[in-house]
């Protein structure tokens, strides 16, 4: 994801990470070092997350960096030219929400940056949980077009969607159990409203165990993962014209500025 920043011909001056617990603390490293100079924002609930997340992403108190350009863990006052969200969109309740918040974090000719799991994810674990009669393991994933479609509705422009299949192999079902754990959790409405006991706990061990071996490398357990990567631009918005129409001084001079397509 961050090496597709390499087709963007603007550099940012500011940008946003959004959830970096979740987007990943190397991924930020990352971006500081594409751009040195732009100022570093986080956006990271709940509270006590954040304080997790400026602990990790402070420098130690004799490096330069701590008072030089330092990310801020604070809502920029300005929207930012970049705002980058990995692995969070899958999680929201309500993406679409979700996308036009990040519509008015991002100022105009800025771009969006994001990626999420997709339909395809855990389909082997899907089919195992369908086979033993229990709900679904995991919420349904969105198709990449219909993201395309959401980042339209909210505003944004030339959206662009690519996706991967990752297969992972584990050594075993703990192993495999814990990494799921690591990502995320089952908000699927009709999942298994209780705590399950010890024995069905055994049981989908077993289950795993027996229904996921991997055909290329035995003696070990594998699933697929289906990554969407996602980008969109914020054009200036679109002066809406009627038999009488009010337009702010302000709207008109940015689309005065605003360079003339052919």
């Amino acid at each position: 994801m961050e090496q597709r920043l390499q087709w963007m011909v603007k550099k940012p001056g500011s940008w946003l990470h959004w959830q970096v617990l979740r987007g990943g603390i190397e991924a930020h490293s990352l971006l500081r070092r594409r751009y040195p100079k732009a100022a570093s924002f986080v956006q990271q609930d709940p509270p006590q997350a954040s304080a997790l997340a400026r602990a990790v992403l402070s420098p130690p108190l004799w490096s330069p960096q701590r008072w030089k350009n330092a990310t801020r863990f604070e809502a920029p006052a300005q929207p930012v030219d970049l705002l980058w969200a990995n692995m969070a969109l899958h999680m929201s309740p309500d993406p679409q929400a979700l996308i036009q918040r990040w519509h008015l974090l991002v100022q105009t000719d800025g771009f969006l940056m994001f990626s999420c799991l997709g339909p395809d994810t855990l389909r082997e674990l899907r089919d195992l949980y369908a086979s033993q009669g229990w709900p679904d393991p995991a919420h349904e994933f969105t198709d990449m077009h219909d993201w395309g479609d959401m980042l339209v509705q909210a505003g944004f422009a030339e959206p662009v969607m690519d996706m991967e299949r990752i297969t992972l192999s584990f050594s075993s079902s703990t192993t495999l159990l814990a990494e799921l754990r690591g990502l995320g959790r089952n908000l699927h409405p009709r999942r298994f409203a209780g705590l399950r006991g010890r024995a069905w706990h055994d049981a989908l061990h077993q289950a795993i165990a027996a229904g996921l071996p991997d055909p290329d490398q035995p003696g070990r357990l594998r699933l697929t993962f289906e990554i969407i990567y996602g980008h969109a631009f914020k054009p200036a918005p679109r002066m809406a014209v009627q038999e009488q129409t009010l337009i702010p001084l302000e709207q008109m001079r940015a689309s005065l500025r605003a360079p003339k397509l052919p």
